[in-house]
């Protein structure tokens, strides 16, 4: 209550409130100044509020006393529970810890005035989870409680701890959080297999590599504690077979390390032992970490093909020895305890011309074919041994055939020799040397013996001299040589061997002589030059010949086409030429008509002969229609058309209407005068045609075609 010294009870006085709350919070009767609270307070929302209070003149509103200030603080009363940070808590420890190790802290806080009372002093206890944990009251650190506790027994734990004030008093108000505590996984578990033996098959055709079977040895630890490495540590099939660990399973795979054979042993007995990877020292005194078990490995027979003495066969034969003679054997048996018999062959494949065979029963091979070590000096063939009973089951062997060389070629010359000589050489003067090469082998070297044949021992014109190092020198025997009595000489030349049996060759040497200059440079032999092997080829000589004969023929059908081209007429008649000279059935476009042929010639009959011109294309110079001279009589007119005629039938080239330019003029002083039609119109009288009826055959038509006109008229 706020009450001022001016205050007489009149109500002349009012009093006003300000600052925290005022108005919400705390309300003053404004005639008796007492302050209430409109609602709850709570501490935990605000511990203290500031006020101002003044009484001021009702009437005239002024403060009849300065502003008072006062401070109002709320007392705390335990109303909160106290609460902890999580609502869950999650921790781990390994399995196997001491007593009291740590494992987490728990922290819980109480809203409530921790100066006043004990409504903010928390403490801590635990609801769920002994006798495994426990936890201190004071910190809220939760510790073990129970020794040697087994994550293979029990994993996830669950620990409810209480949070409670006023000390844990009767009376405190309390909160509580979960705990969730999970043991993790050490090396405490050592491996073991589930049984002591192990039994497996294997066929005996298993190829190296190949998994047999797997064991596995259980282990209750898990992750890196539970990793385990096998191997075989003792037993008789130590080296046959191995062990290898599969990261994904932890299970032992048994595989074989080299080829089992039935017959030689059916039965292996291995022992394995698994360990662990990562072992724990503090754990050793559980025993030791290993486990072992027996496993035993059964073989089982399977049919096998037959199996080579060898891996390869190598023989020699001499070249010369006689079609069927035995090279040398093969031998191959079948492994199985039922020793089938074998068969054997040779790949054709590996021996395509059939040189060699082999005996079916007993393996020998022999040639079918002579051999020939200059050809092929090793024969790389495949003999195939199978099962009788069964010929699926087979196998191969490669044998290798060398050819041993024999002396059975003759020396020859190195090369082709085709020396000269020249007319003006001197006595014993070196024109060649000569050298062979032998195609036999020789393990010593060749030594080659060069002499002259008998028969030109004694009359030859030149000597040969051996130099005993596989080379021989031509010399000249006498001086000087004249090419018009002698331009070839041919030297036979023995080539023999030192190997046995001897073998020998005749070679010769083809000597020209040829004329040379003072310094023995050759200027010509005889009547062509000295050709050297190292000319045009024949294939290229014969190519060229060939050219040149096709080019002459393209060249003489071109020729034959362009003159048949200008002989041929232009125009083609079905009719002989002549016929048309004879036999006409149109009397032709008149005198005006130009264009077909030159009408001027018959019209002069004395125009030169000479000036002729062809009737099958338009003339350069048109003769235009004039007025001519008149013939002397008839006489010339028919010579003039004759001779035209004649010309005419003797030239094959001139076209077929050319005969019509022979009847185009009727002549000068004729008595029936002009034929045309267009020019008879013109005329004033009548006239008599009569007298065409005496012209011959030839004018029958024109007469019956006139006299018909002069019928109609007299009609």
């Amino acid at each position: 209550q706020l009450h001022s010294d001016q205050d007489k009870g009149d109500g002349s006085l009012k009093y006003i409130l300000s600052g925290d709350g005022a108005g919400d919070l705390f309300i003053i009767n404004e005639n008796t100044g007492d302050i209430q609270a409109t609602k709850r307070l709570d501490r935990e929302e605000k511990p203290v509020y500031i006020l101002r209070a003044q009484a001021i003149n009702r009437r005239t509103g002024r403060p009849v006393e300065p502003e008072s200030e006062f401070i109002i603080k709320i007392h705390d009363i335990n109303d909160n529970e106290p609460m902890f940070t999580k609502d869950v808590y999650n921790a781990s420890i390994p399995e196997m810890s001491d007593v009291g190790t740590f494992v987490v802290q728990v922290t819980a806080t109480d809203a409530d005035d921790p100066t006043y009372g004990n409504s903010a002093k928390v403490v801590y206890s635990i609801l769920q989870g002994q006798p495994y944990f426990s936890v201190e009251s004071e910190t809220g650190i939760i510790k073990t409680a129970l020794l040697n506790m087994d994550r293979e027994n029990r994993e996830q734990y669950q620990v409810v701890i209480q949070a409670k004030d006023m000390g844990g008093q009767m009376g405190g108000l309390s909160g509580t959080t979960t705990v969730n505590i999970t043991l993790t996984d050490v090396n405490d578990n050592p491996p073991r297999f589930p049984q002591s033996t192990y039994q497996f098959r294997a066929p005996e055709s298993t190829p190296p590599d190949s998994p047999v079977g797997r064991i596995k040895a259980n282990d209750a630890d898990v992750d890196e504690n539970a990793e385990i490495e096998y191997s075989i540590t003792e037993g008789d099939g130590y080296d046959t077979f191995g062990i290898t660990t599969d990261k994904d399973t932890q299970e032992g795979i048994i595989t074989v390390k080299k080829a089992l054979d039935f017959e030689n042993k059916n039965l292996y007995i291995l022992k394995v032992e698994a360990t662990n990877t990562h072992v724990d020292p503090r754990f050793l005194y559980l025993g030791p970490f290993k486990d072992s078990a027996t496993v035993r490995i059964q073989v089982e027979d399977v049919d096998e093909p037959p199996v080579f003495s060898r891996p390869a066969y190598i023989m020699e034969v001499k070249e010369d020895v006689p079609i069927n003679s035995v090279i040398g054997t093969v031998t191959a048996q079948d492994p199985d305890a039922a020793k089938n018999p074998v068969k054997y062959s040779v790949d054709r494949h590996t021996d395509m011309d059939r040189v060699f065979n082999i005996n079916s029963g007993n393996g020998s091979i022999f040639t079918s074919k002579p051999l020939d070590r200059e050809t092929l000096l090793w024969h790389n063939i495949t003999v195939i041994a199978a099962e009788i009973n069964n010929p699926k089951q087979s196998s191969r062997v490669p044998v290798f055939v060398k050819v041993l060389d024999v002396n059975d070629n003759a020396p020859e010359f190195a090369m082709f020799y085709e020396t000269f000589v020249c007319e003006n050489a001197k006595a014993e003067q070196l024109i060649q040397t000569l050298s062979a090469v032998d195609k036999d082998d020789s393990y010593s070297g060749h030594q080659f013996s060069f002499s002259l044949a008998p028969e030109a021992a004694s009359s030859s014109n030149f000597t040969l001299q051996d130099n005993r190092d596989n080379t021989a020198g031509i010399f000249t025997r006498k001086t000087r040589y004249n090419r018009h009595e002698m331009s070839t000489y041919f030297l036979p030349v023995v080539i023999s061997d030192n190997d046995y049996p001897i073998q020998s060759s005749t070679e010769t040497v083809t000597i020209r002589v040829c004329a040379c200059d003072h310094r023995g440079k050759m200027l010509s032999c005889n009547a062509e030059a000295l050709i050297h092997p190292t000319g045009l080829s024949t294939g290229a000589l014969i190519a060229i010949l060939l050219c040149i004969i096709i080019l002459l023929v393209t060249v003489v059908l071109f020729a034959a086409l362009r003159r048949q081209r200008k002989k041929e007429p232009l125009i083609i008649s079905k009719e002989d030429i002549r016929d048309n000279i004879v036999s006409y059935n149109d009397e032709g476009g008149g005198e005006e008509d130009t264009q077909a042929f030159d009408i001027g010639t018959l019209r002069n009959p004395e125009a030169i002969d000479d000036n002729k011109l062809r009737r099958d294309i338009v003339p350069e110079t048109l003769f235009m229609p004039r007025r001519t001279a008149t013939a002397r009589d008839n006489t010339d007119v028919r010579d003039f058309i004759n001779q035209r005629l004649k010309e005419n039938d003797t030239d094959p080239t001139a076209p077929p209407y050319d005969s019509l330019a022979t009847y185009a003029y009727e002549g000068n002083g004729s008595v029936a005068e002009s034929l045309s039609s267009l020019e008879s119109v013109t005329t004033d009288g009548d006239q008599d045609y009569d007298y065409l009826s005496d012209w011959g055959p030839r004018f029958k038509k024109l007469a019956d075609m006139y006299g018909a006109m002069d019928s109609d008229k007299d009609s």
